[in-house]
């Protein structure tokens, strides 16, 4: 028979294991999904640095193979594991987050440049807020990105401001999702 402590120990034990397993869990799920926005923001300020006249039209690409792919991943997930893990909630907490994030900058009248800087640093707001509920990693990979964007927005004039956000934006989430998945 057990005391009393020894039941408690033992409870905290658990959900410990439990807490870590969830976090696995997120992680390995979000990986793939950082891995897959990290190529697609890759190619999206590298085509925009080629071709910049046609950048809107990349981004908008971007956007609809990042949902897609969003899908894709959900359901492989789904059939794997019978969790559902993007399903019509995450869809509209992706639109509103898109809707708003477009309102700024048409009500906001960004330049490109200013939207190159934007965009980053408004999704990774949401990365570290994720990070107060499933782990420090989301928070060290958004606070990065950020403080790597807001460096290029000031010293790298012109058109190399694309590459430079191509490797701190894209590689930055390709670095964070394979980090990820080592935690």
């Amino acid at each position: 028979m057990i005391d009393s402590k020894q039941a408690t120990d033992a409870l905290a034990d658990i959900d410990d294991t439990v807490r870590r397993l969830r976090q696995s869990l997120i992680y390995r799920f979000t990986s793939t999904i950082m891995l897959m926005w990290g190529v697609l923001v890759f190619a999206g300020n590298i085509s925009g640095w080629l071709w910049p006249r046609y950048g809107l039209y990349f981004w908008i690409a971007v956007y609809v193979l990042a949902t897609a792919g969003l899908f894709a991943i959900s359901a492989r997930n789904y059939a794997q594991s019978r969790i559902r893990t993007f399903d019509r909630r995450y869809m509209l907490t992706l639109l509103f987050i898109v809707t708003f994030g477009i309102f700024c900058c048409v009500f906001g009248q960004f330049s490109p440049r200013q939207q190159t800087t934007f965009w980053p640093v408004y999704i990774m707001m949401f990365y570290m807020i994720a990070g107060a509920w499933f782990g420090y990693a989301f928070i060290v990979i958004g606070a990065s990105i950020i403080a790597l964007t807001l460096i290029g927005y000031v010293y790298i004039p012109g058109l190399p401001f694309l590459l430079w956000m191509a490797v701190v934006n894209g590689g930055g989430l390709v670095v964070g999702g394979l980090w990820m998945r080592r935690i």
